[in-house]
């Protein structure tokens, strides 16, 4: 991708290949009139509510983040502003893989969803959009402990094992906030696709570490309280981005509970507002909550379960074995003796070789194109394990190079070859190629026959750690990259066209403070051809109130605008919540706050 744009950001330039291929461009210019002004009002709402709820003031995090309550933010300015706190920030389309995200935490890189809601959609969405992405995540970012809660997080989630029914999941909803979100989606077709989630959603089996941790993100980073159970305060990003859950969550019938382990026998259902809450008293217990569960993790126990959850997972995982080696590929076998220790790995397809993180030259998954197989252990009798072995110890127990050797482990697995290579790494033998190679178990089942071609043989004692994905993500991984050439043009009918220069000549009015005399003309054509919207006729009551206006008028749309509170019971709430900011303006209470 000669033409990445890393916005001048050192955390974006950082990020590699098989991450950058998710980017797409913001194209600001998308953004109509309306989406602007949709933008406003939550965050407007959002103020209003949250300065009370929220645990931090809202409009210092925002301007930190390079946020306003006025405009979609522009991602030059915001990683601008995050660039200075050690953040980035990209844009990307809808929902991208969970293992993904997480990396991104990783490399302190915020993922925005480039889109915006919907204003039917304006009081929450069913697919990502960037009112909950920076409106939600970013003010909170310039905290500290809690940013360095959010790039651990993403550390440990990267190497969350999946389960297959976690892929199926993903894809899922996936497919489901798409057809939400399309305009002209057709109604039995959502119905299927909510139909085809509820089932997998009710057949996921045991959870998955990943799905686990799904839950402890969940209720910190998007649905998190933080301070006393009597009095907390709002710091996850779902609860600060969805205008009608911040406030319903506050109330008595929501459980609040302290956060500590046992939160993650809590699963959530992201269709329904949440039945418990959990409050932590610092983000520093986040990060020790987060220690624990890590300590459950493959990533760190390694051994025949980690094997186990790389088998179920039917996608590639990297097994580590003591000797520093990584076999990334497709577990499908593994060997176990009487102490439940491993006696061989197995993957099938596309398999590959690396030692710390680069892949080792020759051993892509186009050469171990069919899988990869080995033994795990010590040899028979001998109680020093290969991969310590000094040069003398080699020769001492027949490893030579151009020599035949016979090695028999522990497990009764045997490995009969000539030996054309022996490689090492940090003074420890990582892998042993044999030619001419027979591997046969004790009760002569025969894993590998010299017709078969050349053998590597992985060596270690232990497999250490199991975890998601490759070892060597930019030469293992696909690299996708769709075009990002595409432009965003949607054909407007001229009646929408109509409606969006209402808009942006409201805007203009409020912004330069002149053109007042405008409102009656631009009011009695949205009366006349534009009977379904009812955001414009708030901005336009906005100014009236505010610049003492044309009373006559201001009573005329006051009264427009009750009425269809009355009869739009849509809108009822989204309108009364609109008059209420204009009584109580959110100007004066930004001032306030600094």
């Amino acid at each position: 991708m000669s033409d990445f744009n890393d916005f001048n950001n050192p955390q974006v330039a950082k990020l590699p290949r098989h991450l950058r291929q998710f980017i797409v461009e913001q194209h600001y210019e998308k953004y109509t009139p309306v989406d602007q002004a949709v933008w406003r009002y939550v965050m407007r709402q959002n103020y209003s509510y949250l300065k009370h709820v929220a645990y931090y003031p809202y409009i210092k995090g925002l301007q930190r983040a390079g946020l306003s309550i006025e405009y979609i933010p522009d991602l030059q300015t915001m990683n601008d502003n995050l660039g200075k706190i050690g953040w980035g920030a990209v844009t990307v389309d809808g929902f991208i893989p969970p293992a993904a995200f997480m990396e991104y935490q990783a490399y302190r890189v915020l993922v925005i969803a480039a889109d915006i809601r919907q204003i039917n959609h304006i009081e929450y969405t069913p697919a990502p959009d960037i009112i909950h992405e920076s409106a939600g995540h970013a003010p909170i970012i310039a905290d500290t402990d809690y940013n360095n809660y959010l790039s651990y997080f993403g550390s440990i989630g990267a190497k969350a094992m999946f389960s297959s029914k976690d892929f199926e999941l993903y894809e899922a909803i996936r497919h489901l906030s798409i057809l939400k979100e399309a305009v002209d989606a057709p109604e039995q077709e959502i119905a299927k696709a909510e139909k085809h989630l509820q089932q997998i959603s009710e057949n996921m089996g045991e959870p998955s570490e990943m799905a686990l941790l799904g839950r402890l993100h969940w209720w910190t980073v998007e649905y998190g309280l933080i301070g006393t159970l009597e009095n907390p305060k709002i710091y996850g990003a779902g609860l600060l981005s969805s205008i009608g859950e911040s406030s319903s969550c506050m109330k008595a019938d929501v459980k609040k509970l302290w956060y500590n382990l046992d939160t993650v026998n809590y699963a959530y259902d992201i269709t329904k507002p949440q039945p418990q809450l959990f409050v932590t008293e610092t983000f520093q217990n986040l990060i020790d909550v987060l220690e624990a569960f890590a300590d459950t993790m493959a990533f760190r126990r390694g051994g025949s379960e980690g094997i186990i959850k790389a088998i179920e997972c039917k996608n590639p995982a990297t097994a580590v074995y003591s000797s520093g080696l990584q076999v990334t590929g497709t577990f499908t076998d593994m060997g176990i003796d009487q102490q439940d220790q491993l006696t061989f790995i197995k993957t099938t397809g596309p398999s590959a070789l690396a030692v710390a993180g680069k892949q080792l030259e020759g051993h892509g998954k186009l050469y171990h194109k069919d899988g990869f197989s080995s033994p795990v252990g010590k040899l028979k009798g001998i109680a020093i394990a290969i991969e310590d072995m000094d040069g003398s110890a080699l020769l001492t127990y027949g490893i030579k190079l151009q020599h035949k050797a016979e090695l028999d482990f522990e497990s009764g697995i045997s490995v009969k070859g000539l030996i054309t290579k022996i490689h090492q790494h940090n003074g420890k033998t990582t892998l042993i190629t044999f030619e001419d190679c027979t591997v046969k178990e004790s009760n002569g089942n025969v894993l590998f026959q010299p017709e078969w071609g050349t053998y590597d043989m992985a060596v270690g004692e232990k497999i250490l750690s199991v975890y998601n994905g490759a070892a060597d993500k930019d030469a293992y991984e696909e690299i996708t990259h769709v075009s990002n050439k595409q432009t965003h043009k949607i054909a407007y009918d001229e009646k929408t066209q109509k409606l969006h220069e209402i808009y942006r000549n409201v805007r203009l009015i409020r912004e330069n403070q002149t053109g007042y005399e405008m409102l009656p003309a631009l009011f009695s054509a949205l009366k006349a051809e534009h009977r379904y919207d009812w955001l414009s006729a708030l901005e336009i009551l906005e100014i009236l109130h505010h610049k003492q206006l044309y009373p006559d008028l201001e009573k005329e749309v006051q009264i427009y605008l009750e009425l269809k509170a009355g009869v739009e019971p849509d809108h009822k709430k989204l309108i009364s919540d609109g008059l209420h900011v204009i009584a109580n303006p959110v100007s004066q209470l930004i001032t306030e706050e600094d």
